[in-house]
């Protein structure tokens, strides 16, 4: 692996350990035993590393958000986008904990992100137009397929503060992937009002799968604590 991704890996995996404001370029450099000149040749600052890194955040979710236009959209595929969203945002989970101070440090973050929410937006919006082509939920207007896709992103990127603030454990900050995925719940609630007969028994049932039980750690071992 090449210096600059070892530092792109390294940074991403401290980020997430410890909070993005918590490490300094010359933890990363420490942490991968090499000199802070040699971190330099390759980014000129944190936020340069921050902005990769994102870059890297984004294309992973524009190829989860792939939609299949040649066939009908299955159950297995709703549960590929949410389960594939969710592990990404886990992955890259720093960014969203600080998102805010993020996109207020560095004006290219900015724009990139409202790029990116509108395609993410765009997506899910498409996603709901070939759920309803398969008949598994009813069809809706424009006006309310929008404001549908907004609650469902609002879900994905709010349901990790929501953990880590109003239904943090007092003996623990913690969250394990786990609960994080335990989010899915809420976005399947989401839909139960337009499902359709043939398919709302087993949408319930995927739904119950990922109901969230907080407080309690899942079977995942891995954790963040930041």
């Amino acid at each position: 692996m090449k210096t600059r991704d070892k530092i792109l890996l390294s940074s991403l995996e401290l980020f997430n350990e410890r909070g993005e404001r918590n490490v300094t370029t010359n933890h990363i450099a420490a942490h991968l035993a090499i000199s802070p000149g040699n971190l330099y040749y390759h980014f000129r600052n944190k936020s340069d590393i921050i902005y990769e890194i994102f870059l890297e955040y984004e294309k992973l979710v524009d190829f989860y958000l792939d939609i299949p236009e040649e066939r009908a959209m299955t159950l297995d595929d709703m549960t590929f986008y949410l389960e594939s969203v969710f592990d990404g945002l886990w992955s890259y989970r720093f960014f969203h904990r600080d998102l805010e101070y993020l996109l207020d440090s560095d004006q290219r973050l900015r724009q990139d992100y409202r790029d990116f929410t509108n395609r993410c937006l765009a997506s899910i919006s498409r996603i709901f137009e070939k759920l309803a082509e398969a008949g598994i939920i009813e069809p809706q207007e424009e006006d309310l397929r929008s404001a549908m896709s907004l609650n469902v992103w609002l879900v994905i990127t709010n349901w990790m503060a929501f953990l880590k603030t109003a239904h943090a454990a007092e003996e623990s900050a913690c969250l394990t992937l786990t609960e994080l995925k335990q989010g899915i719940y809420q976005v399947l609630t989401l839909e139960i009002p337009y499902l359709t007969p043939d398919y709302r028994e087993r949408v319930m049932a995927l739904r119950e799968k990922y109901r969230p039980a907080l407080h309690e750690k899942g079977e995942s071992g891995e954790d963040s604590c930041t």
